[in-house]
C-alpha cells in the first residue's frame, strides 16, 4: 500500500485518504479528503450569501428543472422502497404543521422572525416538536439545516 503526507495537516496517510486528481503527479490531491473537507466547509460559510444566491439562482432553470422531474421518476421505478421510506421521514404531521406555520404567518397570526442565531432575515420556522405546530424557532437556511445535522447525531 502506497503513503502520501498531507502538505495541510503533515499526517501521512494512504493513497485512499486522498481524493484522485489526474493531473497530479501520483494521480491524487496533495490535501487529504478531512483536509479538503474542512476547507470546503469553512469557505462555504464565508462565502454563505454568494453560495445562497447561486443556488437560488439555478433553481429555476429549465434544463435543472427537467433533471429533477427525471431524476424523481427514475427513483420511483428503480427504487420504489427507497422513495417510500424517504416520504415515511416527511409525515403528514410535519406537512401539517409547516402549512399551519405558513397560514398563520399569512395571517399574522404569528410573526416571522430574523435567524435566532445571525439575524438573518430570511428564516424558515424549525420544529422542535410537531405536537405543538405554532412553537417554531425561527432559523436561516444555514442554521435550520445544521440544526437537523445535530438532531440527527443525536438519534
Amino acid at each position: 500500500m502506497e503513503y502520501k503526507k498531507c502538505f495541510k495537516c503533515n499526517t501521512e496517510k494512504s493513497l485512499d485518504d486522498f481524493y484522485k486528481h489526474s493531473q497530479m503527479k501520483d494521480g491524487h490531491v496533495n490535501k487529504c479528503k478531512e483536509c479538503n473537507k474542512k476547507d470546503v466547509s469553512e469557505n462555504y460559510f464565508k462565502r454563505h450569501d454568494y453560495y445562497i444566491e447561486y443556488d437560488n439562482s439555478r433553481i429555476d432553470n429549465p434544463q435543472r428543472r427537467e433533471y429533477r422531474k427525471n431524476h424523481a421518476k427514475y427513483m420511483r421505478d428503480n427504487f420504489p422502497e427507497k422513495v417510500k421510506e424517504y416520504h415515511k421521514k416527511y409525515d403528514k404531521k410535519k406537512k401539517y404543521s409547516t402549512t399551519l406555520v405558513h397560514r398563520a404567518v399569512q395571517k399574522d397570526k404569528i410573526k416571522k422572525l430574523p435567524c435566532e442565531v445571525c439575524g438573518d432575515l430570511k428564516s424558515e420556522g424549525h420544529h422542535e416538536n410537531y405536537d405543538k405546530p405554532l412553537q417554531v424557532k425561527w432559523l436561516c437556511r444555514t442554521h435550520h439545516m445544521l440544526r437537523h445535522r445535530e438532531i440527527n447525531k443525536l438519534n
